[in-house]
């Protein structure tokens, strides 16, 4: 392979993005530049280069993220990958992740996540599949809560620049207790929620909860009009909609569910264990669907895995497969007490053996070791292994994070 990898230049990022547009047939404009330059760190763009020319590229950021036990552990969000079609089967986007993790590795973070366009490409290198997501399209005619809901607080729509800030706490105080989540900072709440010159003819609403006067859940939601023989027909879009409380959370939806000339509210990447299911009269007429979501690589098993929490006191060993980071490949001993655990080599009999993907699928726990044993894909190789995997593993809620990067 004549191309060459490397970290673009701060004159180069510009072209960096047209060529990632290219890659998923796209066409950027100058206001995603300017958005994407809000969060992008150019010492973390990697680009291939053939000829000098840019044509294909992978992009990590900087987070901290919710682990199992509400810990805030460093992980590099996975973006912008993509091969421009003139340039694939070259091994170009193997040589982007093998450099990426390898720099990953140098900076000491101990993990890696993403979403993936395509859910076949990142198993090889090690990702697993650590949380699924929910859709909801829901005929607000239905939406009647069960008996005994009684709305409380004050509900304020609002403009942006009044909005964000009273969201911003609302965020903060949900963030460390769900796996998954992000911690925010000034550049992705400004990413989150950039206002364009073509959002103005699509605008976002804001809707904030508050209860005694302090905010506690907010909506932000755009609104399709349809007026079809002069019969309203408006579809609401739920952008993002976070809760600090089960009270504000079910208010704020109710909220949405009782907008005027609404007919639908939909709503994309909502947690699996959405709590509507335990409000609705009717949970079917959500029409929840499910969809795979993030994906969880441990670059350092060790470091990862004591910088979760876990359930009560055990120790199981385990046989992990590495091939694509063959640092991490090896027997572990993961030995945990009161919830919190030491992790070292070991020679010891393992109780199970999986891969490094299998171990990311389980990190957050939304997956159990028994599910991906019945699909094959762990190996309990002493009795009882996979309970006492499970049993310490164990997590709720399930791992969630708010938007998609």
């Amino acid at each position: 392979m004549d191309v060459e990898i490397r970290t673009i230049a701060e004159d180069e990022f510009e072209e960096f993005l047209r060529a990632i547009e290219l890659s998923f047939s796209g066409a950027g404009t100058p206001e995603d530049v300017v958005r994407e330059r809000l969060v992008a760190e150019i010492d973390r763009c990697l680009a291939a280069f053939d000829e000098g020319r840019i044509v294909g590229g992978a992009m990590a950021v900087s987070y901290r993220f919710t682990v199992p036990g509400g810990a805030q552990v460093r992980a590099a969000g996975v973006t912008s990958v993509g091969v421009q079609p003139t340039h694939r089967r070259r091994g170009i986007n193997r040589s982007l992740m093998r450099a990426q993790l390898e720099d990953v590795r140098s900076r000491g973070e101990p993990i890696a996540v993403l979403y993936a366009s395509e859910g076949g490409i990142y198993g090889r290198f090690g990702y697993g599949l650590a949380s699924f997501l929910g859709e909801i399209d829901m005929e607000v005619g239905r939406s009647t809560f069960i008996s005994g809901y009684r709305p409380t607080g004050r509900m304020r729509l609002l403009p942006r620049s009044e909005a964000l800030p009273l969201m911003r706490p609302v965020y903060d105080r949900a963030q460390p207790r769900r796996p998954g989540m992000i911690a925010m900072d000034d550049r992705w709440w400004e990413y989150l929620f950039f206002e364009g010159e073509k959002d103005k003819d699509d605008p976002t609403f804001f809707a904030v909860h508050d209860t005694d006067g302090a905010a506690d859940a907010y909506a932000a939601y755009r609104v399709k009009h349809d007026w079809t023989d002069s019969l309203p027909n408006l579809e609401l879009t739920v952008r993002q909609l976070v809760a600090a409380g089960p009270q504000a959370y079910a208010d704020i939806w109710r909220y949405l569910f009782d907008i005027d000339l609404v007919r639908r509210v939909k709503a994309w990447n909502r947690p699996i264990d959405e709590p509507l299911f335990s409000l609705m009269e009717e949970p079917r007429r959500l029409r929840f669907r499910t969809s795979d979501a993030l994906r969880v690589r441990l670059v350092d098993v060790p470091a990862a895995l004591q910088a979760r929490g876990y359930v009560g006191d055990g120790r199981i060993v385990v046989d992990v497969e590495d091939a694509f980071c063959q640092w991490n490949e090896g027997r572990y001993a993961l030995d945990v007490t009161a919830g919190a655990a030491t992790c070292e080599r070991t020679d010891d009999d393992p109780d199970i053996a999986c891969s490094v993907a299998d171990l990311g699928a389980t990190y957050l726990g939304g997956t159990a070791f028994r599910q991906l044993h019945r699909a094959g894909q762990v190996t309990e190789m002493r009795p009882g292994g996979l309970a006492r995997a499970d049993a310490l593993f164990a997590s709720d809620p399930a791992p969630w994070s708010s938007f998609v990067f």
